[in-house]
């Protein structure tokens, strides 16, 4: 490592790797977490943010004076804000409102203007960060997208630069690298560099339920019913970006939104190692696929980013009890749904028309209804919007269903308290989805089943 380095970006990369025990118990062999909050941008996404930035100058596709723009969910706005300052770029970033304060504020510490966009809409959809990030790139004078999803630079920076790293850290007795994968960089560029090495390493990609990744790798279909909204942060994904390489990645292990934050919590609370949420998701699914691992085995874990960026999250109680991942005692959704006080979700198509959602509320006493889009959740409508519609404009009947709708009910976990569920049913929200990850069944609870166990 350089003793004095010239600017910030000569302090990328070299970053330590932890032996962690306390969070792996019962897992065999060594497990060592290679820990990316070193980076001067506290996350992993520094590295692939300057190699972006390097081989687009040398490209000639960003000159001086320029602006970068990128759909990012902090993190590698973060490493682009960082180079752009050292180098005078100015950075105009998108996201999704499903990302944390921390993190948006921190890309306006230096200097980047923010451009918050819904998260449940499709990618194409011209509201989608994607799509007004790209709307950006053509508007604005002598700018440049990053692309961090499908420029082939950030699978290159990991394999530059990251899994060296690894396999001399480790001195090539890696037997096992566990990442979650996003935009794929990551888990593409360590995972080619380590199997040119040794072919018999196993590559293991941590996905989210929601995200496509793992369906996609285990049948080669891209199923749109895998779809829906997520908590966790900085995985999964609704489309294939080019940098996910599935010939490199051996298995996809997908972790719940609760599991991967309470094992975040976890990782400080017993490791004294302050990581983001993906870094929970991790370990949670290592600790799915404990079965797989013998005595010998070197297992690195990446941890991306750092937990400052969360505290208003995964590290806040109030926030964990209002999505029902702390523990309480009494009923839960599981109970209702057991006890066949809720039923599985029926949906309308977003392009049908409203007089079929009329009959199918009428013909089973609905008095909601989710629609979708290609099998994907995106709305709802209760009766008393369908009727304030038809009473408006009764030929409303012959147009799409998704002229009226509402916005989508929110979904839970299935281990999610009925007292809980009870205050998010509001006369605004009359209904909630509970996702059995288990049984890979969506049931929709209402203020009437609700009632039948007050």
């Amino acid at each position: 490592m350089k003793k004095i380095c010239d600017t910030i970006l000569d302090a990328i990369g070299e970053t330590p790797m932890v032996r962690v025990n306390r969070v792996t118990r019962g897992v065999k062999g060594t497990v060592l977490v290679k820990l990316e909050t070193f980076n001067p941008g506290n996350s992993i996404k520094d590295r692939m943010a300057l190699k972006m930035i390097e081989d687009a100058e040398r490209a000639g596709s960003l000159t001086s004076g320029g602006t970068i723009i990128e759909g990012t969910s902090g993190n590698t706005g973060m490493g682009l804000a960082i180079a752009a300052v050292v180098k005078g770029y100015k950075c105009v970033f998108t996201t999704t409102d499903k990302q944390s304060k921390e993190k948006i504020d921190a890309l306006k510490a230096f200097g980047a203007e923010v451009i918050v966009c819904p998260t449940d809409v499709d990618p194409d959809d011209p509201r989608s960060y994607y799509s007004v990030s790209s709307r950006l790139e053509k508007e604005i004078p002598n700018s440049w997208k990053a692309n961090q999803y499908d420029n082939l630079s950030n699978t290159r920076a990991h394999y530059e630069q990251t899994a060296p790293e690894i396999w001399n850290q480790t001195d090539g007795r890696i037997t096992h690298l566990v990442v979650g994968v996003g935009t794929g960089g990551t888990v593409s560029g360590i995972g080619r560099f380590l199997k040119e090495r040794n072919p018999k390493i196993k590559v293991w990609g941590i996905d989210t339920y929601g995200s496509v990744f793992k369906k996609y790798k285990e049948t080669g279909v891209f199923d749109k019913n895998e779809i829906y909204p997520y908590i966790t942060e900085g995985i999964g994904e609704d489309f294939l970006p080019k940098n996910v390489d599935f010939d490199v990645i051996d298995h996809f292990e997908k972790v719940t939104d609760k599991d991967a934050a309470i094992m975040t919590r976890r990782i400080a609370r017993e490791q004294g190692i302050f990581a983001g949420n993906s870094a929970g998701s991790a370990i949670a699914g290592l600790l799915q696929l404990k079965d797989h691992f013998v005595d010998d085995d070197v297992i690195v874990v990446v941890f991306h980013d750092h937990g400052s960026r969360y505290l208003g999250k995964m590290y806040n109680d109030d926030w964990m009890r209002e999505r029902g991942f702390l523990e309480k005692s009494g009923m839960t959704a599981r109970d209702l749904v057991a006890a066949r006080l809720s039923g599985e979700l029926c949906a309308i198509e977003a392009n049908e028309p409203v007089e079929h959602a009329l009959r199918l509320m009428s013909e089973h006493d609905f008095s909601q209804i989710s629609i979708t889009r290609d099998k994907r959740l995106v709305g709802s409508l209760n009766e008393a919007r369908l009727y304030e519609e038809l009473v408006r404009a009764p030929g409303i009947k012959s147009h799409p269903v998704e002229t009226i709708m509402q916005p989508a009910f929110p979904f839970v976990d299935v281990s999610t308290p009925v007292d809980l569920l009870q205050t998010m049913i509001t006369p605004q929200n009359p209904a909630v989805l509970v996702r059995d990850f288990k049984t890979d069944k969506t049931f929709i609870i209402t203020r009437s089943d609700l009632i039948r166990v007050m």
